[in-house]
């Protein structure tokens, strides 16, 4: 059955697309299952990880007991959260509150289904893409999709029918909203440069003209730090701040459901990295050599990009984490204020600005693969890198402890201070 299926009349160059429709079917299948199988996987593996970098940061041991080297306490905190009792909050909806936690993992998970995670893999049959589905649109795919996961957690939040949680809830929607326009505009520079909203176009350009880290330095800042307000984690997870909200919007979920709501987290911490390696640190490009670009593409290509995007994920990954046991949280009023006031004035300046350079570079008839291109656009990034952390290093925008009192009247306070500290002490 199998054979039949598979077998054809002529001879296939397995360096052309797959265009027959049984092995295109079942390899889309096969790939489905592998992908999906080593994503839950790394998910659950990914909460170990974080116990143990924690660990490492704060000089402790972390897990250490379960199994070899603590490596079953993801396996036992999975049985665990199996064997507890599910409890529903007697006035909840429940059927939104059932379906609220797979709605904020499922568009983490389908995200990663257009996300290609190396170079194109040869077989019998034809050349196959190696992304789950190869779609010409799949940079817009992901925009769509990876903005429902908040629906998630504001259902969660306003079925629970907690005020704790419909406050985290209304928390996330505002911040995901804030911080969502800041990530589109900055990828609005990546299409800028490639011409082209799909991802492996995006590899491609990056292949010849340079990783747009380099190239589009600010755009990657902003969607830096945008990825982190979207995944609700550290500095920015301030739906869930635990001295204000309890556990914030899933305060009332227990067991399994409740699990679904770090899974997703993790979820989205991966897509987020697989994301920023794509965009702007070349994907499954390997640097310096043009090897794995160009034809003839071969299994041994296939293997090696593999490898190669799987580190720059992995690097990302340790960065979320290393973050989060680092730094502080913002105070309300301040991660807004940084959306609106600092991130989205400079992203929308900065795609005029560049914009405006790619329209002159090309109208003065500068190649985009050459190195005149390419260093015009670096030192164009430096000084615009370079003015923006002049800006925001001045203390007006963004500062951890602000006060309205003028140097003058802070200057005078301490003369008083000091003169009340250095005035002998009288006594009977």
């Amino acid at each position: 059955m199998i054979q039949a299926v598979f077998s054809h009349g002529g001879v296939i160059d397995p360096q052309t697309p797959i265009e027959d429709f049984w092995p295109f079917t079942i390899l889309t299948i096969v790939k489905m299952v592998v992908v999906f199988t080593v994503y839950m996987v790394g998910v659950a593996l990914l909460t170990f990880a974080e116990r143990k970098i924690s660990a490492w940061i704060q000089d402790r041991i972390g897990p250490n007991r379960v199994l070899w080297k603590g490596f079953g306490q993801v396996l036992a905190d999975g049985v665990k959260n199996f064997m507890k009792e599910e409890t529903y909050p007697e006035a909840a909806y429940k059927a939104l509150f059932i379906l609220a936690p797979m709605l904020a993992f499922v568009p983490a998970m389908v995200t990663w289904a257009v996300i290609p995670f190396a170079s194109p893999l040869p077989t019998r049959w034809g050349l196959m893409s190696m992304a789950v589905a190869d779609l010409p649109v799949g940079f817009l795919f992901t925009l769509a999709i990876s903005s429902l996961g908040v629906y998630g957690i504001v259902l969660a939040g306003w079925s629970s029918n907690n005020k704790y949680a419909l406050l985290g809830g209304l928390r996330s929607s505002a911040q995901m909203i804030s911080y969502e326009i800041a990530m589109g505009m900055s990828t609005v520079c990546v299409l800028l440069l490639a011409g082209n909203v799909n991802l492996n176009s995006i590899v491609e350009q990056q292949a010849t003209q340079g990783w747009n880290v380099v190239l589009l330095s600010v755009a990657f800042l902003v969607f830096f730090v945008a990825t982190y307000a979207e995944t609700n984690r550290l500095p920015f997870d301030m739906p869930e701040a635990e001295s204000e909200l309890i556990a914030g919007y899933h305060t009332e979920y227990s067991a399994m459901k409740f699990s679904m709501f770090p899974i997703s987290e993790y979820a989205n911490m991966v897509t987020a990295s697989a994301l920023t390696s794509l965009l702007f640190f070349g994907g499954w490009d390997i640097p310096f050599t043009t090897w794995d670009n160009v034809p003839p593409w071969t299994t041994l290509k296939t293997i090696v990009t593999l490898g190669v995007f799987a580190i720059k994920v992995i690097f990302f990954l340790f960065t979320f984490m290393w973050i989060r046991w680092t730094l502080p949280r913002f105070r309300y009023d301040q991660l807004m204020s940084l959306g609106w006031k600092v991130m989205l004035p400079a992203i929308l300046a900065y795609v005029v600005i560049i914009a405006g350079t790619l329209l002159g570079l090309d109208a003065a008839g500068i190649a985009r693969s050459s190195r005149a291109f390419t260093g015009i656009l670096f030192g164009l990034n430096l000084a615009c890198v370079g003015v923006l952390l002049f800006v925001l290093d001045r203390g007006r925008l963004l500062s951890p402890a602000q006060s309205r009192l003028k140097s003058a009247e802070l200057s005078r306070l301490r003369q008083v201070a000091s003169r009340s500290t250095l005035a002998p002490v009288t006594g009977d």
